[in-house]
């Protein structure tokens, strides 16, 4: 009984669409690309130094080109999805995209929730120290 009763919850879950999936991860690419440009100052757009990957193409999802990749120096993968738990195969997609750039950066949102960014922790380390001794002076 318990199991036919699991199998039709399991049965009634929505499952996005295609279209839908891709919709959720062109927004979150655009949106990391608007931040890197209010960051940078640099002008997001098509053609422009900061641009957002259409969907499908190989590459980093956020394209950076000239002093845009000199203020941003990594190379940037986004995820829109509602697993619980980081594949590590998104980040060794991340990793893969690196040949142009400093370090990787993942970024991750769920349904509801704000995006997250996972990075390498010996770079975030060297980067929190470079802070530490920013905030001294």
């Amino acid at each position: 009984m318990a199991n036919r009763i699991q199998k039709r919850t399991r049965d009634k879950r929505r499952k996005i669409s295609i279209q839908s999936a891709k919709a959720k991860g062109r927004r979150l690419q655009q949106w990391t690309a608007q931040k890197i440009s209010d960051i940078t100052g640099q002008e997001y757009g098509k053609d422009l130094d900061i641009d957002s990957r259409p969907m499908g193409q190989a590459g980093c999802d956020v394209i950076l080109r000239g002093e845009a990749k000199k203020l941003f120096p990594f190379a940037v993968e986004c995820k829109s999805q509602e697993k619980k738990s980081i594949p590590f195969d998104w980040v060794e997609q991340a990793k893969n995209n690196t040949s142009d750039f400093k370090t990787w950066l993942l970024f991750i949102k769920r349904k509801g929730e704000k995006p997250v960014v996972v990075m390498d922790a010996d770079f975030f380390f060297e980067l929190y120290k470079e802070f530490l001794e920013l905030d001294k002076d």
